[in-house]
């Protein structure tokens, strides 16, 4: 009886050994087709590689959002504002890099250094810190040098990526995420392998290949044909097909993202307000959504922000209802109408003609200017539309070579306004210098509803830049994305995070 005793203890010994050496029960390994990809750069640091580098579970940031949008703490356990410029960050203890190097203070220092060093490209975004101190290896003190209050909330930014220092991170990427990087095949796939020692708990999946697939038809002919167990951005067409097979299934959840026009109001006749309320009312909304997303894929717009962003106003907005009858009248007011009775509007002895540029990557976008080019077609305007490369349009939005482009950004990346609001409609924003929008009120709310900590002036600040740009329309607000996410049912544990930022977690896994 003591030796059975015996060999049973050692037995249960050895399960909890298996189990805390992480060589359980297999949770499988995913197969996943995302849209975007990073190139041969795997730095989070550069450009916006850190999404990707998040997305595949391999990057962490000190805060970060749930899938509710609400900011939780990562590898800080919270933080203290002790004055209007100066943050006190406590670390998580006991956390690991992949390669088994303790995460702490000089790693996160170190990290954020680099970022807000003059040699990356987006540091601009990062200058309002003055300095990190490192009080002990798990206290930070950070300094902003004015008062900043989206600064924590900057902090949860992929850009911002804790990452092991002192490693090439271009090629070997060394996070403390659920997963670590195995290998990389540029414009193909990224695969991933579960982090034993994560500090969140064992990921319950093995690992995960991630596909880089552009084309959304592609994406759902994965899926159909079991290549993938789960695609994100699948296109609202395929969704009546994925849902008849019994073993697939269709997520749907609003999203931050915005699809918009840039508005060229540096050109003629395009400076004139008249003429751009014009363009607003002869877009109808519901058609895009109805056609274009089929009713499923979004939601038509009123202004800048989706109403699932605490920040939005849409509430008290009205936007611009679909009146073409509206648009001719405040065209001709603007001097623009059929003069020579063919049909087509005139301006300055011409037809009145626009070009609506876009780009590729993004399966609504053609269709949607084609759609609002036939919208703008209906009451006389001769409207075209131009599909580029995202490199060649953004030339031409810096040259200022474009009238109208249809884009699509995640309003709130880190769920404060203001990463959206100063970039497109403070006068020194990169996006405001390619529409020409200035506005000194705005100027001025953009600024105080950054510098006060009250979150209800904050709301009033921004309440009134969400009206202004609204009715100034240097941007055309046009739907906000519903992602659309197809699944293998026997894939459990996912969830679709509204900032798009997070795919793969340690919950996620795949059901035999």
């Amino acid at each position: 009886m003591l030796r059975l005793k015996y060999c049973v203890s050692v037995v249960a010994m050895l399960l909890l050994l298996i189990s805390q050496s992480g060589t359980a029960s297999s949770g499988g390994v995913l197969k996943a087709a995302l849209i975007f990809g990073p190139d041969e750069n795997l730095d989070p640091a550069y450009k916006y590689t850190g999404w990707y580098m998040r997305e595949a579970g391999i990057y962490e940031t000190l805060f970060s959002y749930d899938k509710d949008m609400k900011l939780i703490p990562e590898l800080a356990t919270g933080y203290d504002q002790i004055s209007d410029t100066d943050y006190r960050i406590h670390l998580r203890e006991n956390v690991k890099f992949h390669d088994g190097t303790p995460m702490n203070a000089d790693a996160v220092i170190y990290s954020i250094n680099r970022v807000v060093d003059p040699s990356n490209t987006r540091h601009n975004e990062y200058w309002f810190i003055d300095s990190i101190i490192k009080e002990d290896d798990y206290t930070i003190l950070l300094k902003t040098k004015k008062p900043f209050a989206p600064t924590i909330a900057s902090l949860t930014d992929p850009l911002v990526s804790i990452v092991k220092p002192g490693e090439n991170i271009s090629i070997n990427p060394i996070g403390t995420g659920p997963f670590k990087f195995e290998s990389y095949q540029k414009g193909i796939s990224l695969t991933v392998k579960r982090f034993d020692e994560y500090w969140g708990g064992l990921p319950k999946l093995d690992g995960a290949v991630i596909y880089y697939v552009g084309d959304p038809v592609t994406r759902g002919l994965q899926l159909e044909g079991k290549e993938v167990d789960i695609a994100r951005g699948i296109s609202p067409s395929d969704v009546g097909v994925i849902q008849k097979d019994p073993q697939l299934e269709v997520l749907n959840k609003e999203t931050l993202r915005t699809y918009f026009l840039y508005v060229n109001t540096k050109k003629d006749p395009l400076s004139d307000l008249k003429v751009r309320h014009a363009i607003n009312h002869a877009i109808s909304r519901e058609d895009i959504v109805n056609s274009v997303l089929e009713g499923i894929g979004g939601v038509a717009a009123k202004g800048v922000f989706p109403s699932i962003l605490p920040w939005s106003v849409n509430d008290e907005l009205e936007g611009y209802p679909f009146d073409p009858e509206k648009s001719i009248e405040l065209l001709r007011e603007a001097g623009i109408y059929d003069k020579d009775n063919d049909g087509w509007l005139d301006y300055n002895g011409k037809p009145f003609e626009l070009t609506i540029k876009t780009y590729t990557k993004r399966p609504e976008l053609k269709p949607s200017a084609e759609l609002i080019a036939a919208h703008l077609q209906k009451i006389g305007i001769k409207t075209k539309v131009e599909t580029l490369e995202t490199g060649a349009l953004s030339d031409d939005l810096k040259k200022g070579n474009y009238d109208l482009a249809l884009y699509a950004w995640n309003t709130a990346p880190t769920g404060d306004p203001d990463y959206f609001l100063s970039k497109h409609f403070e006068s020194s924003g990169t996006e405001a210098g390619y529409t020409g929008y200035s506005n000194k009120d705005v100027d001025s709310w953009i600024e105080m509803g950054r510098s006060t900590f009250d979150n209800k002036a904050r709301m009033d600040y921004y309440s009134k830049v969400q009206k202004r740009i609204l009715e100034e329309s240097p941007e055309i607000f046009l739907f906000y994305l519903n992602e659309l996410v197809g699944k293998n049912k026997k894939v459990k544990g996912y969830e679709i995070y509204p900032s798009e930022v997070t795919f793969l977690t340690k919950d996620v896994y795949i059901e035999e």
